[in-house]
């Protein structure tokens, strides 16, 4: 049995269709990752699942309950680790996760130990009796993944769990995650848009746009780009691409100077173009497909792209509310 099974949910804010009719199933002790850019219903599916947010249609169920008629036994089942800051500053390390353990109503004789673990795995046993107000935005995002294992959750909810964090802390992050799910057999269930996060996932859902439109491991995924890419520029570029069609059935795209299309095994047609190329090459370069590939071919934008227009949506909104420029 999958501990998450997810069937046609969806939500809607008045006109507004953030969710619509997403079906998946998450298994038992894997990482799941959600990929996609703002705005793309990420968060919207996270809340519904975590009873935060009731559905307009659709069912699903966490470990077991349902997500409408049985919340408090989601809510048991679950920790979450929310998009924005959520730790009472001018409380100590140690006291935010007591207050948590109170919350949840752990047995006092088991408090201290789950405490004294928790602060251990994320690195803060140190800092322990520090106000969080002087913690790094790493620091408190470690926490926040502490005070969400307290009370010994079946899954994981890490709603873009290194937003804003340097490269350096993200990768510090991702490492106490990873050793989570090994050691525990813990399902994380995550989003995120940074797409070598989602490289760690047994499995992405891409959703844009309120819609799931590929499901699949990270290697299945980047397997639909059609193999290497190559990015090449010739003296004439017209003519290599004209080449490129009549010699080797290949159809390329030529943007901003430079011809690319996707092939399998682009070193080995890399060499034989070399040889047999009449068009004279100025450059040639052959990588991996990447997770953003993957993006670019099943929506036509790249989350970039993406990210951008829903900045300038919100500004656009806000403008008409009154708050900006």
């Amino acid at each position: 049995m999958p501990i998450i099974n997810v069937d046609n949910l969806s939500r809607h804010f008045n006109s507004i269709r953030a969710v619509s009719k997403v079906s998946f199933e998450v298994k038992r002790g894997e990482i799941f990752g959600f990929l996609g850019p703002n705005g793309a219903g990420k968060s919207t599916t996270i809340n519904m699942l975590c009873t935060l947010l009731k559905p307009s249609s659709g069912t699903a169920s966490v470990n077991g309950y349902d997500i409408i008629t049985q919340r408090n036994h989601v809510r048991a089942s679950i920790g979450l680790v929310f998009q924005d800051p959520s730790l009472d500053e001018y409380l100590t390390a140690e006291q935010n996760l007591l207050f948590h353990a109170y919350a949840y109503n752990i047995p006092r004789n088991e408090r201290r130990k789950r405490i004294d673990y928790l602060l251990d795995l994320v690195d803060l046993e140190n800092r322990r009796k520090s106000k969080v107000s002087t913690f790094s935005g790493g620091m408190k995002r470690r926490l926040e993944i502490a005070r969400g294992l307290l009370h010994k959750p079946q899954v994981l909810f890490l709603d873009e769990p290194t937003l804003g964090l340097d490269p350096q802390t993200r990768r510090h992050i991702w490492k106490h995650i990873l050793e989570l799910q090994h050691n525990h057999n813990l399902t994380i269930f995550l989003t995120t848009h940074y797409m070598d996060e989602a490289e760690n996932c047994h499995r992405i859902s891409i959703i844009d746009h309120g819609e799931i439109i590929a499901l699949d491991t990270p290697k299945n995924l980047k397997g639909r780009v059609g193999g290497d890419l190559i990015t090449l520029e010739a003296d004439n570029n017209n003519a290599a691409c004209l080449e490129l069609k009549q010699k080797y059935n290949i159809e390329p795209k030529l943007d901003n100077g430079s011809i690319s299309f996707s092939i399998p095994q682009g070193e080995r047609f890399a060499a034989g173009l070399l040889n047999d190329f009449e068009s004279r090459l100025i450059s040639i370069n052959i990588r991996r497909p990447t997770l953003d590939d993957v993006f670019l071919k099943l929506t036509g934008h790249t989350i970039r792209e993406e990210e951008a227009g829903f900045k300038d949506h919100l500004k656009q909104f806000a403008k008409r509310r009154g708050h900006g420029k």
